[in-house]
C-alpha cells in the first residue's frame, strides 16, 4: 500500500512539472522575455493611428504611408557606404553618426536608421536592400490632416526620446508618440496596439522560421477613432480672422462645455510637423521669437482680463447686497484713490448697473468694489468672500479640461497682498485696480470663455473639454457631465445679462450687432506695461472681449484677447461677432467687419522693439 502511494505522489508530482513547463513554453510568456533572447528576433507591425473627426463628423486627421529604414548593429556587414548613403539621401557623416547611436542602444536590437522615407524613395530602395546585410525597411504610418488648421489642439507626435523610453517600456526606439495637444491626451486611445512576429535565428544568424511556431505572435490592433468637439469650419474660420494678430481666442458650448474653437494666433499648418523635414520645421517654428506659433496663447496666456472682468465684481456685490441693480454712483469721468485720478471714458455722469456694464464705467465699478468691502468688519474677511466667488467662476486654478497644458491664472488673497502691504496694513483702495480687471488678477482665454459660459447659464458650468466620441460612441465621463455652481444665486444675473446686451444694443460695441440674433458682450481694454532699461513703459493696449449668444438658450460662449489690439471692440469685438454669426447662420452678413478683419493686421505693432515681452500683471497699478 505504501509503494502504491508512494508511486502514485511521484507521477502526480511529474505531471504537475511536464504540465507547467508546458504551459510557459507554448501559452505563456511569463518569466521568459523573448525579446532578450539573442537566437530570436522580434519583428514589430504597426497599426495605424486612429482618425479624429470634428464634432460634425468631418475629418480633420488620418494616415498616410512610410517608411523607416531600420538597422541591426550586430548583423551589418561591409558595404559601399557612398552608394547606400546615396540612395538614402543621407551625408555620409549622419549615416555613421546614426549607426553609431543604434550600437550604443543597442548592437542586436533593431534602431531606425532614416526615418519616414517618401513611397517614391522606398520604391526606389526596396529591391536593392538585398545587397545590404543588417538593414530592412519597415513600413508604418505618418499623420495626414485633412485641414491646415488646429494645430495647437489637435498636436503632432514624433519619436519617443530617452525620457519617454524610460517611463514607458511599452515603447522602442524609433517609435512615435503623441507630444502635444489631443495626439498627446488621447494617446492610448490613438496609438491602438502593435503586433509583432518572433523570428528563431540558428547558430549562424540565419532566420529558420518563426519562434515556437508563431503560438507568441500577436496581431496588431487599430488605434480608436475618436470624434472631438471642435467644430472645423469654426476653427478654421477663426484662424483665417487671426491671420495678422497675436492671441487667443475660445469658444464652448454652454449646456455641456464642449469646446467648439481653440485658436492660437500666430500658428502654423499641421503638415509641416510630418515627415523627413519635421525636425527642421519645429526648430524654425520654436525659435521664432516674435510670433511664437508653437505657445499656446488659448491655454497658456495669462492675462488681465480687463472690463469682462467687471461683471463679475457686479454680481458678488449683488450676492453680498453691497448694491441693487438700482445703485447709482457718480463718474467724474473718472474717480480717485486718494489724490490721484484714474481716468474713465464712459462720457461721465450718474450710472446705475444697467449704464455701467453698457458703457464700461470704470468709477461705477471702483465704487462698487469698495461697497463690497465695506460688507465686512476687516478687510481680511472681505477678501476672503471676494476670493471664494471668483474662484468659483474657475478662476485662478486649472480647469481641469482634457488637454495636456494650461495655466493658473491669478486671483489673489489676502495673504498674497500681507506680503506686499504687512498684515492688517492694506484696504480695498490699495487694490482698487481689480475693480477694473486690472492690477494682479489674470486669467487665461479659456478661463475667460469658461467663466462667460457661466455667466450664459446662470450661474453653472460644466468643464470644458473636447472629446466627444469613441469609435463613433457617445462618451459620459463625470467630471465632463457634472455642473458645478458659482457661489451667485440664479435671480442676481439677469440685471446683469440685460447690462451685457445692452453692450450691443447701445453701448460700447453697438456697431458690432449682427443681423436676427441677439448678443450678450462685455469689451475689455488691457493696459499693457513692460520695462525698458528698467523703467515701467506703457505699450499699446491689449484688445479683450467675451460674448454670448442668444441671450436666452445661449449655444455659444467665447472670449478673444488680441495682444497690441487697442480696445475691445477694434479687433477682439468683431472677431467674436464674426465668430458666432458664423457658428450660429453658417454664413456671414456683416461682411464689412468681416472685410475689416481680413485687411487689416498688428504686425506693425509687433515689429516694436520690446513689444514681444510679457506685460506687467504682477505689479500694483493706481
Amino acid at each position: 500500500m505504501n509503494k502504491f502511494l508512494l508511486s502514485a505522489f511521484i507521477v502526480i508530482i511529474g505531471i504537475t512539472f511536464i504540465g507547467r513547463l508546458s504551459y510557459l513554453q507554448v501559452f505563456n510568456n511569463a518569466g521568459e522575455k523573448v525579446s532578450d533572447d539573442v537566437a530570436v528576433k522580434a519583428i514589430y507591425d504597426y497599426p495605424e493611428r486612429g482618425y479624429i473627426y470634428d464634432r460634425n463628423g468631418e475629418l480633420l486627421v488620418a494616415n498616410q504611408p512610410a517608411y523607416d529604414v531600420m538597422v541591426i548593429p550586430k548583423d551589418v556587414k561591409p558595404l559601399d557606404t557612398l552608394e547606400f548613403c546615396n540612395l538614402l539621401g543621407l551625408e555620409k557623416e549622419q549615416f555613421i553618426k546614426n549607426l553609431n547611436k543604434a550600437k550604443v542602444y543597442s548592437p542586436r536590437l533593431p534602431s531606425v536608421l532614416v526615418h519616414q522615407l517618401s513611397k517614391e524613395d522606398y520604391a526606389r530602395l526596396q529591391e536593392k536592400m538585398r545587397k545590404y546585410d543588417g538593414f530592412y525597411i519597415q513600413k508604418r504610418s505618418l499623420r495626414y490632416y485633412a485641414t491646415n488648421s488646429g494645430a495647437n489642439v489637435l498636436g503632432y507626435i514624433s519619436e519617443v526620446n530617452e525620457r519617454d523610453l524610460a517611463n514607458n517600456p511599452y515603447y522602442k526606439q524609433g517609435e512615435l508618440l503623441g507630444k502635444t495637444g489631443i495626439e498627446k491626451e488621447y494617446e492610448d486611445l490613438l496609438r491602438g496596439k502593435k503586433g509583432v512576429k518572433y523570428i528563431q535565428k540558428d547558430r549562424f544568424n540565419r532566420d529558420i522560421g518563426p519562434y515556437k511556431n508563431g503560438a507568441l505572435d500577436t496581431l496588431p490592433e487599430q488605434g480608436k477613432e475618436i470624434h472631438v468637439t471642435i467644430d472645423k469650419k469654426l476653427q478654421e474660420y477663426g484662424e483665417l480672422l487671426m491671420q495678422g494678430k497675436h492671441g487667443g481666442v475660445v469658444a464652448i458650448e454652454p449646456s455641456s462645455g464642449e469646446i467648439l474653437a481653440l485658436i492660437s494666433g500666430p500658428t502654423y499648418d499641421p503638415a509641416l510637423l510630418v515627415g523627413r523635414e519635421r525636425s527642421k520645421n519645429y526648430t524654425k517654428l520654436y525659435y521664432d521669437s516674435i510670433s511664437k506659433p508653437t505657445y499656446d496663447r488659448s491655454l497658456l496666456a495669462e492675462t488681465s482680463p480687463g472690463s469682462p472682468f467687471k461683471i463679475l465684481n457686479a454680481l458678488v456685490a449683488l450676492q453680498e447686497g453691497a448694491i441693487t441693480p438700482d445703485t447709482r454712483i457718480m463718474c467724474y469721468h473718472g474717480f480717485y484713490v486718494g489724490s490721484t485720478k484714474r481716468g474713465c471714458h464712459c462720457g461721465g455722469g450718474m450710472r446705475d448697473m444697467t449704464s455701467g456694464i453698457s458703457n464700461s464705467c470704470n468709477a461705477y465699478f471702483a465704487g462698487t468694489f469698495r461697497k463690497i468691502y465695506e460688507q465686512f468688519p476687516t478687510t481680511d474677511e472681505g477678501m476672503d468672500v471676494w476670493e471664494e466667488h471668483m474662484k468659483s467662476f474657475g478662476l485662478g486654478d486649472f480647469l481641469g479640461y482634457d488637454l495636456p497644458t494650461g495655466k493658473r491664472g491669478r486671483i489673489p488673497s489676502k495673504e498674497y497682498y500681507d506680503k506686499w502691504y504687512g498684515d492688517n496694513r492694506w484696504s480695498s483702495s490699495y487694490i482698487i485696480s481689480n475693480s477694473i480687471g486690472q492690477g494682479e488678477v489674470s486669467a487665461t482665454p479659456i478661463q475667460l470663455a469658461n467663466m462667460t459660459a457661466a455667466i450664459a447659464n446662470r450661474g453653472f458650468y460644466y468643464t470644458p473639454h473636447v472629446l466627444k466620441k469613441i469609435d463613433h460612441e457617445d462618451i459620459s465621463i463625470p467630471e465632463f457631465t457634472k455642473a458645478k455652481y458659482t457661489t451667485i444665486d440664479k435671480k442676481h444675473f439677469d440685471p446683469v445679462i440685460n447690462g451685457m446686451a445692452l453692450v450691443y444694443k447701445q453701448g460700447t460695441a453697438s456697431r458690432l450687432q449682427i443681423p436676427d440674433i441677439e448678443i450678450a458682450g462685455k469689451t475689455g481694454t488691457v493696459e499693457n506695461f513692460t520695462r525698458i532699461d528698467g523703467v515701467k513703459t506703457q505699450l499699446t493696449d491689449h484688445s479683450v472681449f467675451i460674448a454670448f449668444a442668444p441671450v436666452e438658450n445661449p449655444k455659444i460662449a467665447i472670449a478673444v484677447y488680441i495682444e497690441h489690439g487697442y480696445f475691445g471692440s477694434r479687433y477682439a469685438g468683431h472677431i467674436a461677432s464674426l465668430l458666432i454669426e458664423k457658428y450660429l447662420k453658417g454664413k456671414i452678413t456683416r461682411t464689412d467687419l468681416e472685410k475689416r478683419m481680413l485687411e487689416k493686421n498688428l504686425e506693425a505693432e509687433y515689429a516694436k522693439p520690446h513689444s514681444g515681452q510679457p506685460f506687467i500683471i504682477n505689479e500694483r497699478v493706481w
